[in-house]
């Protein structure tokens, strides 16, 4: 079962007197480029003190006849805080895997369960562009549908003038949700850039930290970064080769 790995191996155990919050990370991936980015998102949200984070795979094995089907997999849906959804642009659209768990959400719908949840959105393609955006819409889309809270990416955009690099953060100026680009040619251990990755793990936080404040009322101080500091720690980036520090400040 997907969620048999993650709930008993992955999940962050909160130390006592923490308010507990729980984080679903949903990814669909084809050769492991998200399921990486999907990893660093699920690290970002576990630096939340109370953060159960949960990463749940969601597998062509458990589509039959056209249709997805886990129950564990909703069970722990239903009672998670915020949803975070991820899968490869594929023909500029979420792939077939994944658009067969979206329509297995009718029941949620039709119950309203997932309303008020909040909700985010991440994928991965080989183009640069790859109509990324058209799938990050469709996610958005969906979680509206189902009443939820959609959360974009907090990031000031970067390799957009002379001095960036494909290591930057936020390096393709994306902010309904999470983008990433990764060679097709190239293994999993290749996925994505030092700035991408480091740009899932603070979408992570930033998620993980919002449904601490949307829950249980935990005091949250808004970060705020100039284009100044955004390309200061792009800069760092790409001289530290991704060091975990410049994860802090979500």
């Amino acid at each position: 079962m997907a969620v048999k790995d993650v709930d008993r191996e992955h999940s962050e155990h909160p130390g006592q007197g923490v308010p507990e919050v729980t984080v679903a990370v949903v990814f669909h991936s084809v050769h492991g480029h998200t399921r990486v980015l999907a990893e660093h998102l699920a690290d970002g949200a576990r630096r939340v003190p109370g953060a159960r984070v949960h990463l749940v795979e969601i597998r062509p094995e458990d589509v039959v006849a056209g249709r997805w089907h886990d129950a564990e997999v909703l069970a722990l849906l239903d009672r998670s805080d915020a949803i975070v959804m991820g899968c490869p642009t594929l023909m500029g659209s979420v792939s077939a895997v994944f658009k067969a768990f979206m329509e297995a959400a009718f029941t949620p719908f039709t119950t309203q369960a997932w309303k008020d949840k909040l909700a985010g959105g991440f994928t991965m393609s080989a183009s640069q562009s790859g109509d990324k955006l058209a799938v990050l819409e469709q996610l958005a889309v969906f979680g509206a549908q189902l009443g939820m809270q959609w959360i974009g990416v907090g990031d000031m955009p970067g390799n957009n003038w002379s001095g960036g690099s494909r290591d930057d953060l936020n390096r393709l100026g994306s902010w309904l949700g999470l983008m990433s680009q990764s060679h097709a040619d190239l293994g999993a251990e290749r996925a994505g850039s030092p700035g991408d990755l480091v740009t899932a793990a603070r979408y992570g936080e930033r998620i993980a930290r919002l449904a601490q404040r949307w829950v249980n009322g935990v005091p949250y101080e808004t970060p705020r970064m100039t284009e100044h500091e955004a390309r200061a720690l792009s800069a760092s980036l790409r001289e530290a080769d991704g060091a975990p520090a410049a994860l802090a400040g979500a």
